[in-house]
């Protein structure tokens, strides 16, 4: 075994070996300045190639300089210093030697007779050398001798801070969580009271109240404290440019390719897909790092022949943008604004430029409406190309791979003469009895061809309807991936999402203010806000699995433990055995880093160790059979590999998007968009926290990107159960945050708090439901779930209820948010928790239990015609029983207490108000979704009413027929007394 206390080396991971001659041993140090640890094999290549400082602190590798000075021939040899291990001296090969690249893993040798672990090793290692040296070149050529030509301001912005946070004012934040605090203490005390004082003659009401208000305490405190620390985030564009993008240089900015998924164009217009790409070829970013490639999940010909159209418009479009600065720059958008257009604009000619391409662009809708209009009727014979070849996608469900490069070859300019981002159409291949995964599978199949063909270091997403409203965006997100401070552990960039299209009061909370306002700020203050699906910017190694640079390796006791396990058939009996905790924590720990492959983790593992764990963890097992996709992971700054064929790239490129391409590998478990959930996001963004990621949020002046959504009420509450079912099925699969991840210990706590909350959520249906019915019950039983109460049960009451605002308030007051906004995130917290959260539960149990995929069909109703005209749209759906049944059921239960109260004199009116008062809160809770099933017009169809009158109905008399709250004692009372005619 090697002597204790040699180092490693940094690049080829073997021991720096000992100086010879010494009396005694003495540790061989490249370089005395920093301690650097590097052999003299590995130092004898960086001097002949010309590399003659240490890579960490740029400090001269003086001893060795005095040598090449004295002998400059001595260095040019190819045989080493000498000798420099105290082992394996023989005919032994040096890792920096070996081939550069192997893609065999399931051998423990490769044709050179190395351990596959070398030629894997060598070839990471030189890719992180080249990462580490990349900066230094850039300093160097970014701050030259003359540097005094350049005034000071502008030296200072290189290298300050390319973003910073700046903490929310402790006179906001203090009273906050003071607050907080003070009512979890009244939730103590209110709590003690109601448990001890039961209600005897409602006994089933009272305990039903005390599980609900538990069950609803658990969820404030999981929402409540993952928002202790919020923050804001400023960006600095103007560093950037000033550190990256130096004049005459050319620009240093990393590649981003941009993903855009689309299934179904009649359902997702083209038009609307069209302005997306238009908004993304046009962005403020250098061309030749902009590539933007579209997932046709339908295998459409529609949208085929319609991104062939907007190719061509983009010629004309792009130079517009950027000639004239323009804001947004999708144009549909652009023109539609209702503002000054000539504001800022200085330019005579613009005027003129803008009125052609506004007739260009009324042209171009045309053609894509015509486009549109014929693929209403599908022809017997299907879909015919141009020239005259069946289209391969006429079966949806059974067709091959398809890639066409419309932008980005060689000869494809603007009408300026300029060159054009990339544009790139994709569908997968699909083939009956494979799955597919929905949007997840089109993602990760978008992230292997986008690899074989540009390898962009970074990777932004977004939905076909999600347009680039701030064209600078993409610096913005840079700001912080580039920032070598902050964006070495940064997995993505979350941007907020806004909206266009809806109505000015918000009815149903589309906008969800709250969340991306609030509780995203607060995320952004422990691990980084969750990923919500679209307009995210991806660090593409952490899609890959690999943890973050800064990750501390694991102990190498584990490891050890684990060789010893899978030897004990060899080796004999083992010398000790472990304890069940023991197993239990190696096995949450392998199962997190099943497919993480950090390799600067093996760097502690002497040889054979190392070559068993890359055997384990080989390329081919995680991310499939294709040795130019397998190389392009190993790039940190991404960029095709030198070894790939520019002439089979496509071909390549066809193989990764083949259905059978992920059979076998952790496609899908462990790398890229996880599947298991119709809410891929979560948990994709769930997993990269667990592997010790941190995201950031940014939050742009002017907002990065807008959207459509859906502002009728059906198809709203529509939305809102295709996410709760996503997050039921997290809940009831292996990577629920409850068991998930704790073997790393990777994951923040309060971070784990906030992933929890975002998959118990849907259960608050059942709880609220029934509290939401308790008012109604109450009234028309006469029973209450509260005793009478005394002076302290009072000061209990007034203190919970002044918190539950004071607490509102304060949050109001730090995040920047209105009241109206709160309130109707408060509304429909209420409507979609009695309505879509019920279903997805049982939907997700049931899909669990019984494999059964229930769909709630949705059948349109004619619009009014005006602005907003959507938003009365009705649709039925069977969503929307049972909050009309709860809505219904308390407006006959004050109907009924009144009636009572009339009847029974004044001394039943005061225990009516505290009635009254629940059942109104419920209806106040409940009122947008009342005026949603009226309509402008006051219509609801008649199956809602029937259903809801006669639930409401036969409830209501079943209580009072039944009446379980009155005992037996009472009940013989009662009848003796109609015995005797009193």
């Amino acid at each position: 075994m090697m002597e204790s206390g040699v180092p490693y080396c940094s690049t080829c991971g073997e021991p720096v070996g000992f100086v010879s001659g010494a009396e005694e041993k003495e540790v061989f140090v490249a370089c005395h300045g920093c301690g650097y640890p590097l052999c003299k094999a590995c130092l004898e290549d960086e001097i002949r190639d010309g590399r003659t400082s240490c890579l960490r602190c740029d400090e001269p590798y003086r001893h060795v300089l005095d040598k090449v000075h004295e002998d400059p021939d001595d260095v040019g040899e190819t045989a080493p210093i000498e000798d420099h291990t105290s082992m394996h001296q023989g005919n032994r090969f040096h890792a920096r030697s070996t081939s550069s690249f192997s893609a065999v893993g399931s051998e423990i040798l490769s044709e050179s007779g190395n351990p596959v672990w070398k030629d894997r090793v060598q070839s990471w290692k030189e890719k992180k050398k080249s990462t580490k040296k990349a900066p230094k070149k850039a300093e160097k050529a970014e701050i030259p001798v003359e540097q005094q030509q350049f005034d000071e301001k502008e030296l200072t912005d290189t290298w300050e801070p390319l973003s910073r946070v700046i903490p929310i004012s402790k006179n906001k934040l203090t009273p906050y969580r003071a607050i907080i605090i003070l009512r979890l203490i009244i939730l103590g005390l209110f709590f003690h009271y109601r448990i001890t004082n039961p209600v005897d003659s409602a006994y089933g009401l009272w305990l039903t109240s005390i599980i609900c208000e538990i069950w609803f305490a658990f969820s404030w405190v999981l929402d409540q404290f993952p928002k202790w620390c919020p923050i804001n985030r400023e960006a600095y564009i103007d560093r950037l440019a000033a550190r990256y993008e130096r004049d005459g240089d050319g620009s240093a900015l990393a590649a981003v390719d941009f993903f855009v998924s689309t299934v179904d164009p009649l359902k997702e217009p083209p038009l609307i897909t069209a302005n997306t790409v238009l908004s993304i070829l046009s962005v403020d970013y250098p061309v030749d790092k902009v590539s933007c490639y579209v997932s046709d999940d339908g295998a459409a010909m529609l949208t085929f022949e319609a991104l062939a159209e907007t190719a061509e418009f983009a010629t004309k479009w792009v130079p517009f943008c950027k000639k004239f600065s323009i804001e947004p720059r999708a144009p549909e958008f652009y023109f539609s604004q209702k503002i000054d257009y000539l504001k800022d604009k200085v330019q005579p000619s613009f005027v003129k430029e803008r009125r052609a391409m506004k007739r260009d662009y009324e042209e171009y809708k045309v053609r894509i409406n015509a486009l549109v209009a014929k693929a209403q009727k599908t022809p017997e014979e299907g879909w015919i190309m141009q020239d005259g070849t069946p289209w391969p996608g006429n079966n949806t469900r059974d067709h091959p791979g398809m890639i066409q490069v419309f932008l980005g070859q060689t000869g494809s300019h603007d009408i300026d003469g300029n060159e054009l981002p990339r544009l790139v159409y994709v569908s997968r291949e699909k083939r009956p009895g494979y799955p597919h995964h929905k949007k997840a599978g089109a993602m990760n199949a978008l992230v292997r061809v986008s690899a074989i063909l540009t390898n962009a270091p970074f990777i932004l997403n977004l939905d076909c309807d999600h347009y680039v409203n701030n064209s600078k965006a993409v610096r913005e997100g840079m700001c912080f991936l580039m920032d070598p401070d902050v964006g070495k552990d940064v997995c993505y960039v979350q941007f907020p999402q806004r909206f266009d299209g809806i109505d000015k009061s918000d009815r149903y909370a589309n906008r969800n203010i709250v969340f991306f306002d609030v509780n995203m700020k607060g995320l952004d203050g422990i691990q980084g806000p969750v990923y919500v699906g679209t307009g995210c910017m991806f660090n593409r190694q952490a899609l890959y699995g690999y943890g973050p640079p800064s990750l501390p390796a694991l102990p190498k006791s584990s490891f050890c433990s684990w060789c010893c396990g899978c030897c004990c058939c060899c080796s004999g009996p083992k010398e000790e055995k472990k304890s069940e905790n023991e197993i239990y924590r190696e096995s949450r720990r392998e199962d997190l880093n099943a497919a993480i492959f950090n390799l600067h983790e093996i760097s502690n593992y002497d040889e054979y160790e190392r070559s068993m764990l890359i055997s384990k963890m080989s390329f081919e097992k995680t991310f499939g059979l294709s040795s130019v996709f397998i190389e392009s992971t190993l790039m940190d700054n991404g960029g095709v590999p030198e070894s790939a064929n520019p002439s089979t790239l496509i071909k390549e490129a066809i193989h990764v998007i083949s259905c059978g391409y992920e059979e076998k590998t952790e496609w899908g478990k462990e790398i890229g968009w996880i599947y298991g959930s119709v809410t891929e996001d979560i948990l994709s963004g769930f997993k990269m926290h667990c592997r010790g990621w941190r995201s950031i949020y940014c939050m742009p002046t002017r907002p990065a990107f807008k959207g459509s959504a859906p502002i009728n009420l059906s198809d709203r509450l529509h939305q809102v159960l295709r996410w709760a079912l996503g997050s039921v099925e997290i809940f009831l699969s292996r990577h629920c945050p409850l068991w998930y991840g704790y073997g790393g210990g990777r994951l923040k706590w309060l971070q784990r708090l906030a992933y929890i909350n975002t998959i118990v959520y849907p259960f608050t249906s059942l709880p609220l439901i029934a509290y939401c019915s308790l008012p109604a019950i109450c009234l028309l039983t006469g029973k209450f779930i509260i005793p009478t109460l005394s002076n302290i049960a009072s000061v209990y009451f007034l203190g919970l209820f002044l918190s539950i605002i004071v607490t509102s308030v304060l949050e109001l007051r730090w995040s920047g948010i209105g009241i109206e906004d709160w309130w109707r995130n408060e509304q429909f917290w209420v409507i979609g928790g009695v309505s879509a959260h019920l279903f997805a539960v049982f939907q997700g149990i049931l899909k669990m239990i019984a494999g059964l995929d229930t769909n709630f069909t949705v059948t349109a109703k004619a619009a009014d015609d005006g602005e907003f005209g959507e938003l009365y749209v009705f649709k039925w759906t069977t969503v929307l029983i049972p909050p009309t049944t709860i809505l219904v059921l308390n407006l006959v239960g004050v109907v009924a207490g009144f009636s009572d109260a009339l009847n029974s004199g004044y001394e039943a009116w005061g225990p009516l108000f505290g009635k009254v008062f629940f059942s109104m809160w419920v209806i106040m809770h409940l009122y947008p979704f009342l005026k949603g099933l009226m309509g402008r017009q006051n219509r609801t169809p008649t199956i809602v009413i029937l259903w809801s009158v006669l639930l409401a109905s036969v409830f209501s008399l079943l209580w009072v027929k039944i009446d379980p709250f009155i005992s037996n004692t009472e009940g013989q009372e009662s009848k003796g007394c109609l015995d005797f005619d009193c």
